[in-house]
């Protein structure tokens, strides 16, 4: 049988495997998916593929470090429920690995009346998710953030922040420690599957033979599901997140955020005080040219050709052309990303901001406009794809890793292993 994405690789034999379970990415993830694999599972032979020269170097390691409440999310759906969980989950995690790590509380501030609506239901929201939350008014926004103005807000007592790539590494080195691999350079290009298992060929010619598949490969796991022969009914479109350090962060004790547009699965841009003390500010979204493309220079004509020809990406730009406008131009010009900034925080200049790296949102869409708004997991014969797993991925990266485990190790037992 020929692999899909071409040559055929010698896999004649069902009793001749390399691992029980190969796992595609070594972001959060994957990681947290293979970690979660060795715990349940002792003696369950787990190797990770990764592209790069270490782990965590696109999504997890190029966000702001957020432990996301799970506030935002509709109640009942994957993102609220691994959000909750994960937040209290990953605070213990590092706490117990010495992992750099603060529960700052956050702020959400309405600007404007229109913004009270959102503010409010937002607030019914978090406890409806369990999340405590305190109502604040003009005055006593003050008593958390004495630089930030606004009408009103809502004080989350749970949010806070820590090292994601740090506790990506520590992943990759339980894993190792457990009897786990991981190979760094190893870019998947070619996948065969059979009845009895999973063959995937790495761009140096090197093929690894798996019971069962988990494709956690992040900005490329539309790619590698139609390399496995599936159809994921979805395509990433990137959105590149543009950061500015604050160059005063006296200004900003903890995090900030504005009302979000439900209709957007971002949140805006907003402040967040690290675990290095710096305050990061943004991100921005605007379509990236590549899948991993961190600056407008970044074009690959090949990905960005997929973007344009998946219909899902022109129903977006219709549908939200005026969104889509005002993030252009926060990108384009640093006084209109100020401008953004001072709604929150007005004593900002355009001089206090200075250009930070940028991060890649992998977004799926589906084909007709629609941004999926929650983790999307699904099951193929011996295989199981994570589709879609933006922000607060990382947050809930220990329940999604334990959940994608829970279902490789079920493959595994209707296989008879």
């Amino acid at each position: 049988m020929a692999a899909v994405g071409g040559g055929a690789m010698p896999y004649d034999r069902c009793d001749r495997f390399d691992c029980d379970v190969l796992v595609i990415g070594a972001g959060i993830v994957g990681l947290s998916a293979a970690y979660a694999l060795t715990r349940a599972a002792p003696g369950t032979r787990v190797t990770v593929l990764e592209k790069e020269r270490g782990p965590a170097l696109h999504q997890t390691g190029r966000n702001s470090g957020v432990i996301h409440s799970g506030i935002y999310y509709r109640p009942g759906s994957l993102k609220a429920r691994y959000a909750v969980r994960g937040a209290a989950e990953m605070v213990k995690f590092c706490a117990e690995h010495g992992i750099a790590h603060e529960v700052t509380g956050k702020l959400i501030v309405a600007t404007e009346r229109e913004e009270l609506p959102r503010l409010h239901a937002l607030v019914q929201r978090g406890r409806e998710n369990g999340i405590p939350v305190r109502e604040l008014g003009a005055a006593q926004i003050a008593e958390y953030e004495p630089d930030v103005r606004g009408l009103a807000a809502i004080h989350v007592g749970t949010t806070g922040v820590c090292d994601y790539g740090a506790v990506a590494r520590h992943l990759a080195e339980s894993l190792t420690a457990a009897g786990g691999e991981i190979r760094y350079g190893a870019e998947v290009a070619a996948v065969d599957r059979r009845p009895w298992g999973v063959a995937v060929r790495t761009a140096d010619g090197a093929v690894v033979r798996a019971r069962v598949l988990v494709n956690c490969a992040g900005l490329h796991c539309d790619r590698v599901a139609r390399l496995a022969g599936d159809d994921p009914g979805m395509r990433i479109v990137p959105f590149r997140g543009e950061y500015f350090d604050l160059a005063r962060p006296e200004l900003v004790r903890g995090l900030v955020y504005p009302v979000p547009d439900p209709a957007f699965p971002f949140l805006g841009v907003h402040l967040t005080r690290g675990i290095d003390g710096g305050v990061h500010v943004g991100p921005n979204a605007v379509p990236a040219l590549a899948r991993e493309g961190y600056a407008w220079s970044a074009v690959r004509p090949r990905e960005l050709a997929g973007t344009l020809a998946w219909p899902g990406s022109w129903r977006i730009a219709r549908r939200h052309w005026r969104y889509g406008a005002g993030e252009l131009h926060r990108s384009l010009s640093r006084r209109a990303f100020a401008d953004a900034v001072r709604r929150l925080l007005p004593d900002v200049a355009e001089a206090d901001l200075r250009p930070a790296p940028a991060g890649v949102r992998a977004q799926a869409v589906l084909r007709d406009g629609t941004l999926v708004d929650d983790f999307l997991i699904r099951e193929a014969p011996r295989t199981i794809h994570v589709l879609n797993a933006p922000s607060p991925a990382a947050t809930a990266s220990l329940p999604i890793g334990r959940q994608v485990a829970r279902r490789a190790l079920g493959v595994l037992a209707a296989a008879g292993v």
